[in-house]
């Protein structure tokens, strides 16, 4: 599959992943403006994916400057631009930072001196999350077994990474390896991310899948039909309290009343020290509007109230593993995320 994102004759090109799967349509971003509007109306999503995004909208912001501009001022103009179009993500965050310490490292550079080292960075990046996501799914492989039939949420491959996934490589590579049987997908309502793009992935990978309503995960665990679940995540807390879709803190609690391993898959780029537990993650609450419809459908009453936040919390204590690029963290998470950071 072509990656999701790409750069070409000095602008960012990005997979529109709201017409998937009825169409692939290619939308070019020549400014951080338009990055960000593209972040924001999920057209790029999933949080590594963003964070990439964003290292690239940083350098068409300063671009949209004038050469001889200072580079820390309007890297900063252009950050807060994209740091403003999604705040759960870390990966956001996280791409942002880097880039301003590449601005840092030039004292009195300009726009036009410290652009080229942006875009050097952005490649970088991308380079880095594609072997990242290679090393997440050997060693989230390794944690299932033959037979495994295991539930995702959301989607979490390469549409989501630009590389082959975190909890979406994990299960693709895992069936390759000859240690899963089947995944049962999530449908992920309001925006229907299962059904639309993980089915989509799964089906082009060629990986066994059924495909459920979200109501669905605690019939079948009662039944003996789920024996992992395995999601990703946007922002994981110091403590390891992980933030994802909304829909992630329901299949936990099940999971533990059927005493199923739950792992969660994330880089290194989604832990926030700066973030001591999940009470203190920002969680976005988008448009009610999609809750009441799906598309330009209307599935509610004309009016009918609705509230629609984009992600839950799942406390740590229901997490069973997080697996990263580096090593799979178990609890106490406080301790091992601490040892990871450091190291």
């Amino acid at each position: 599959m072509e990656p999701p994102l790409r750069w070409v004759d000095n602008g960012l090109e990005l997979l529109d992943q709201t017409r998937l799967p009825d169409g692939t349509t290619w939308i070019r971003c020549e400014s951080a403006e338009e990055v960000a509007g593209a972040i924001r109306r999920l057209a790029v999503r999933g949080a590594p994916l963003i964070g990439l995004a964003a290292a690239y909208g940083a350098v068409l912001g300063m671009r949209s400057a004038g050469e001889s501009d200072d580079a820390a001022a309007r890297f900063e103009e252009v950050a807060r631009v994209l740091a403003s179009s999604r705040p759960t993500a870390a990966n956001l965050g996280w791409a942002l930072d880097r880039a301003r310490e590449v601005v840092a490292g030039r004292p009195g550079a300009t726009v036009g001196e410290a652009a080229p080292a942006l875009l050097e960075l952005a490649h970088r990046l991308a380079e880095e999350q594609r072997a990242a996501d290679t090393r997440m799914a050997e060693l989230g492989a390794a944690l299932l077994e033959p037979g495994d039939r295991v539930l995702t949420h959301c989607n979490t491959g390469g549409l989501a990474t630009g590389g082959i996934g975190t909890a979406g490589g994990v299960l693709t590579t895992a069936w390759k390896a000859g240690r899963l049987a089947q995944v049962w997908v999530d449908e992920t309502r309001p925006l229907l991310q299962g059904s639309r793009l993980t089915a989509w992935e799964l089906g082009q990978a060629g990986v066994p899948f059924r495909l459920v309503t979200d109501g669905s995960a605690g019939g079948l665990m009662s039944r003996g039909l789920v024996d992992r679940v395995v999601v990703g995540a946007d922002r994981i807390a110091r403590n390891g309290d992980v933030a994802n879709k909304v829909g992630t803190y329901g299949l936990a609690v099940v999971a533990a009343r059927h005493d199923l391993p739950f792992y969660v898959a994330a880089p290194l780029s989604t832990i926030d020290p700066a973030t001591p537990t999940g009470d203190e993650i920002e969680i976005e609450e988008r448009d009610p509007e999609e809750v009441t419809h799906i598309g330009a459908t209307a599935v509610a009453p004309d009016g009918a109230p609705a509230v629609n936040f984009a992600f839950d919390v799942t406390p740590h204590e229901l997490v069973s593993a997080i697996v990263t690029e580096t090593v799979v963290l178990r609890p106490p998470y406080e301790e091992s995320i601490a040892s990871v950071l450091e190291s």
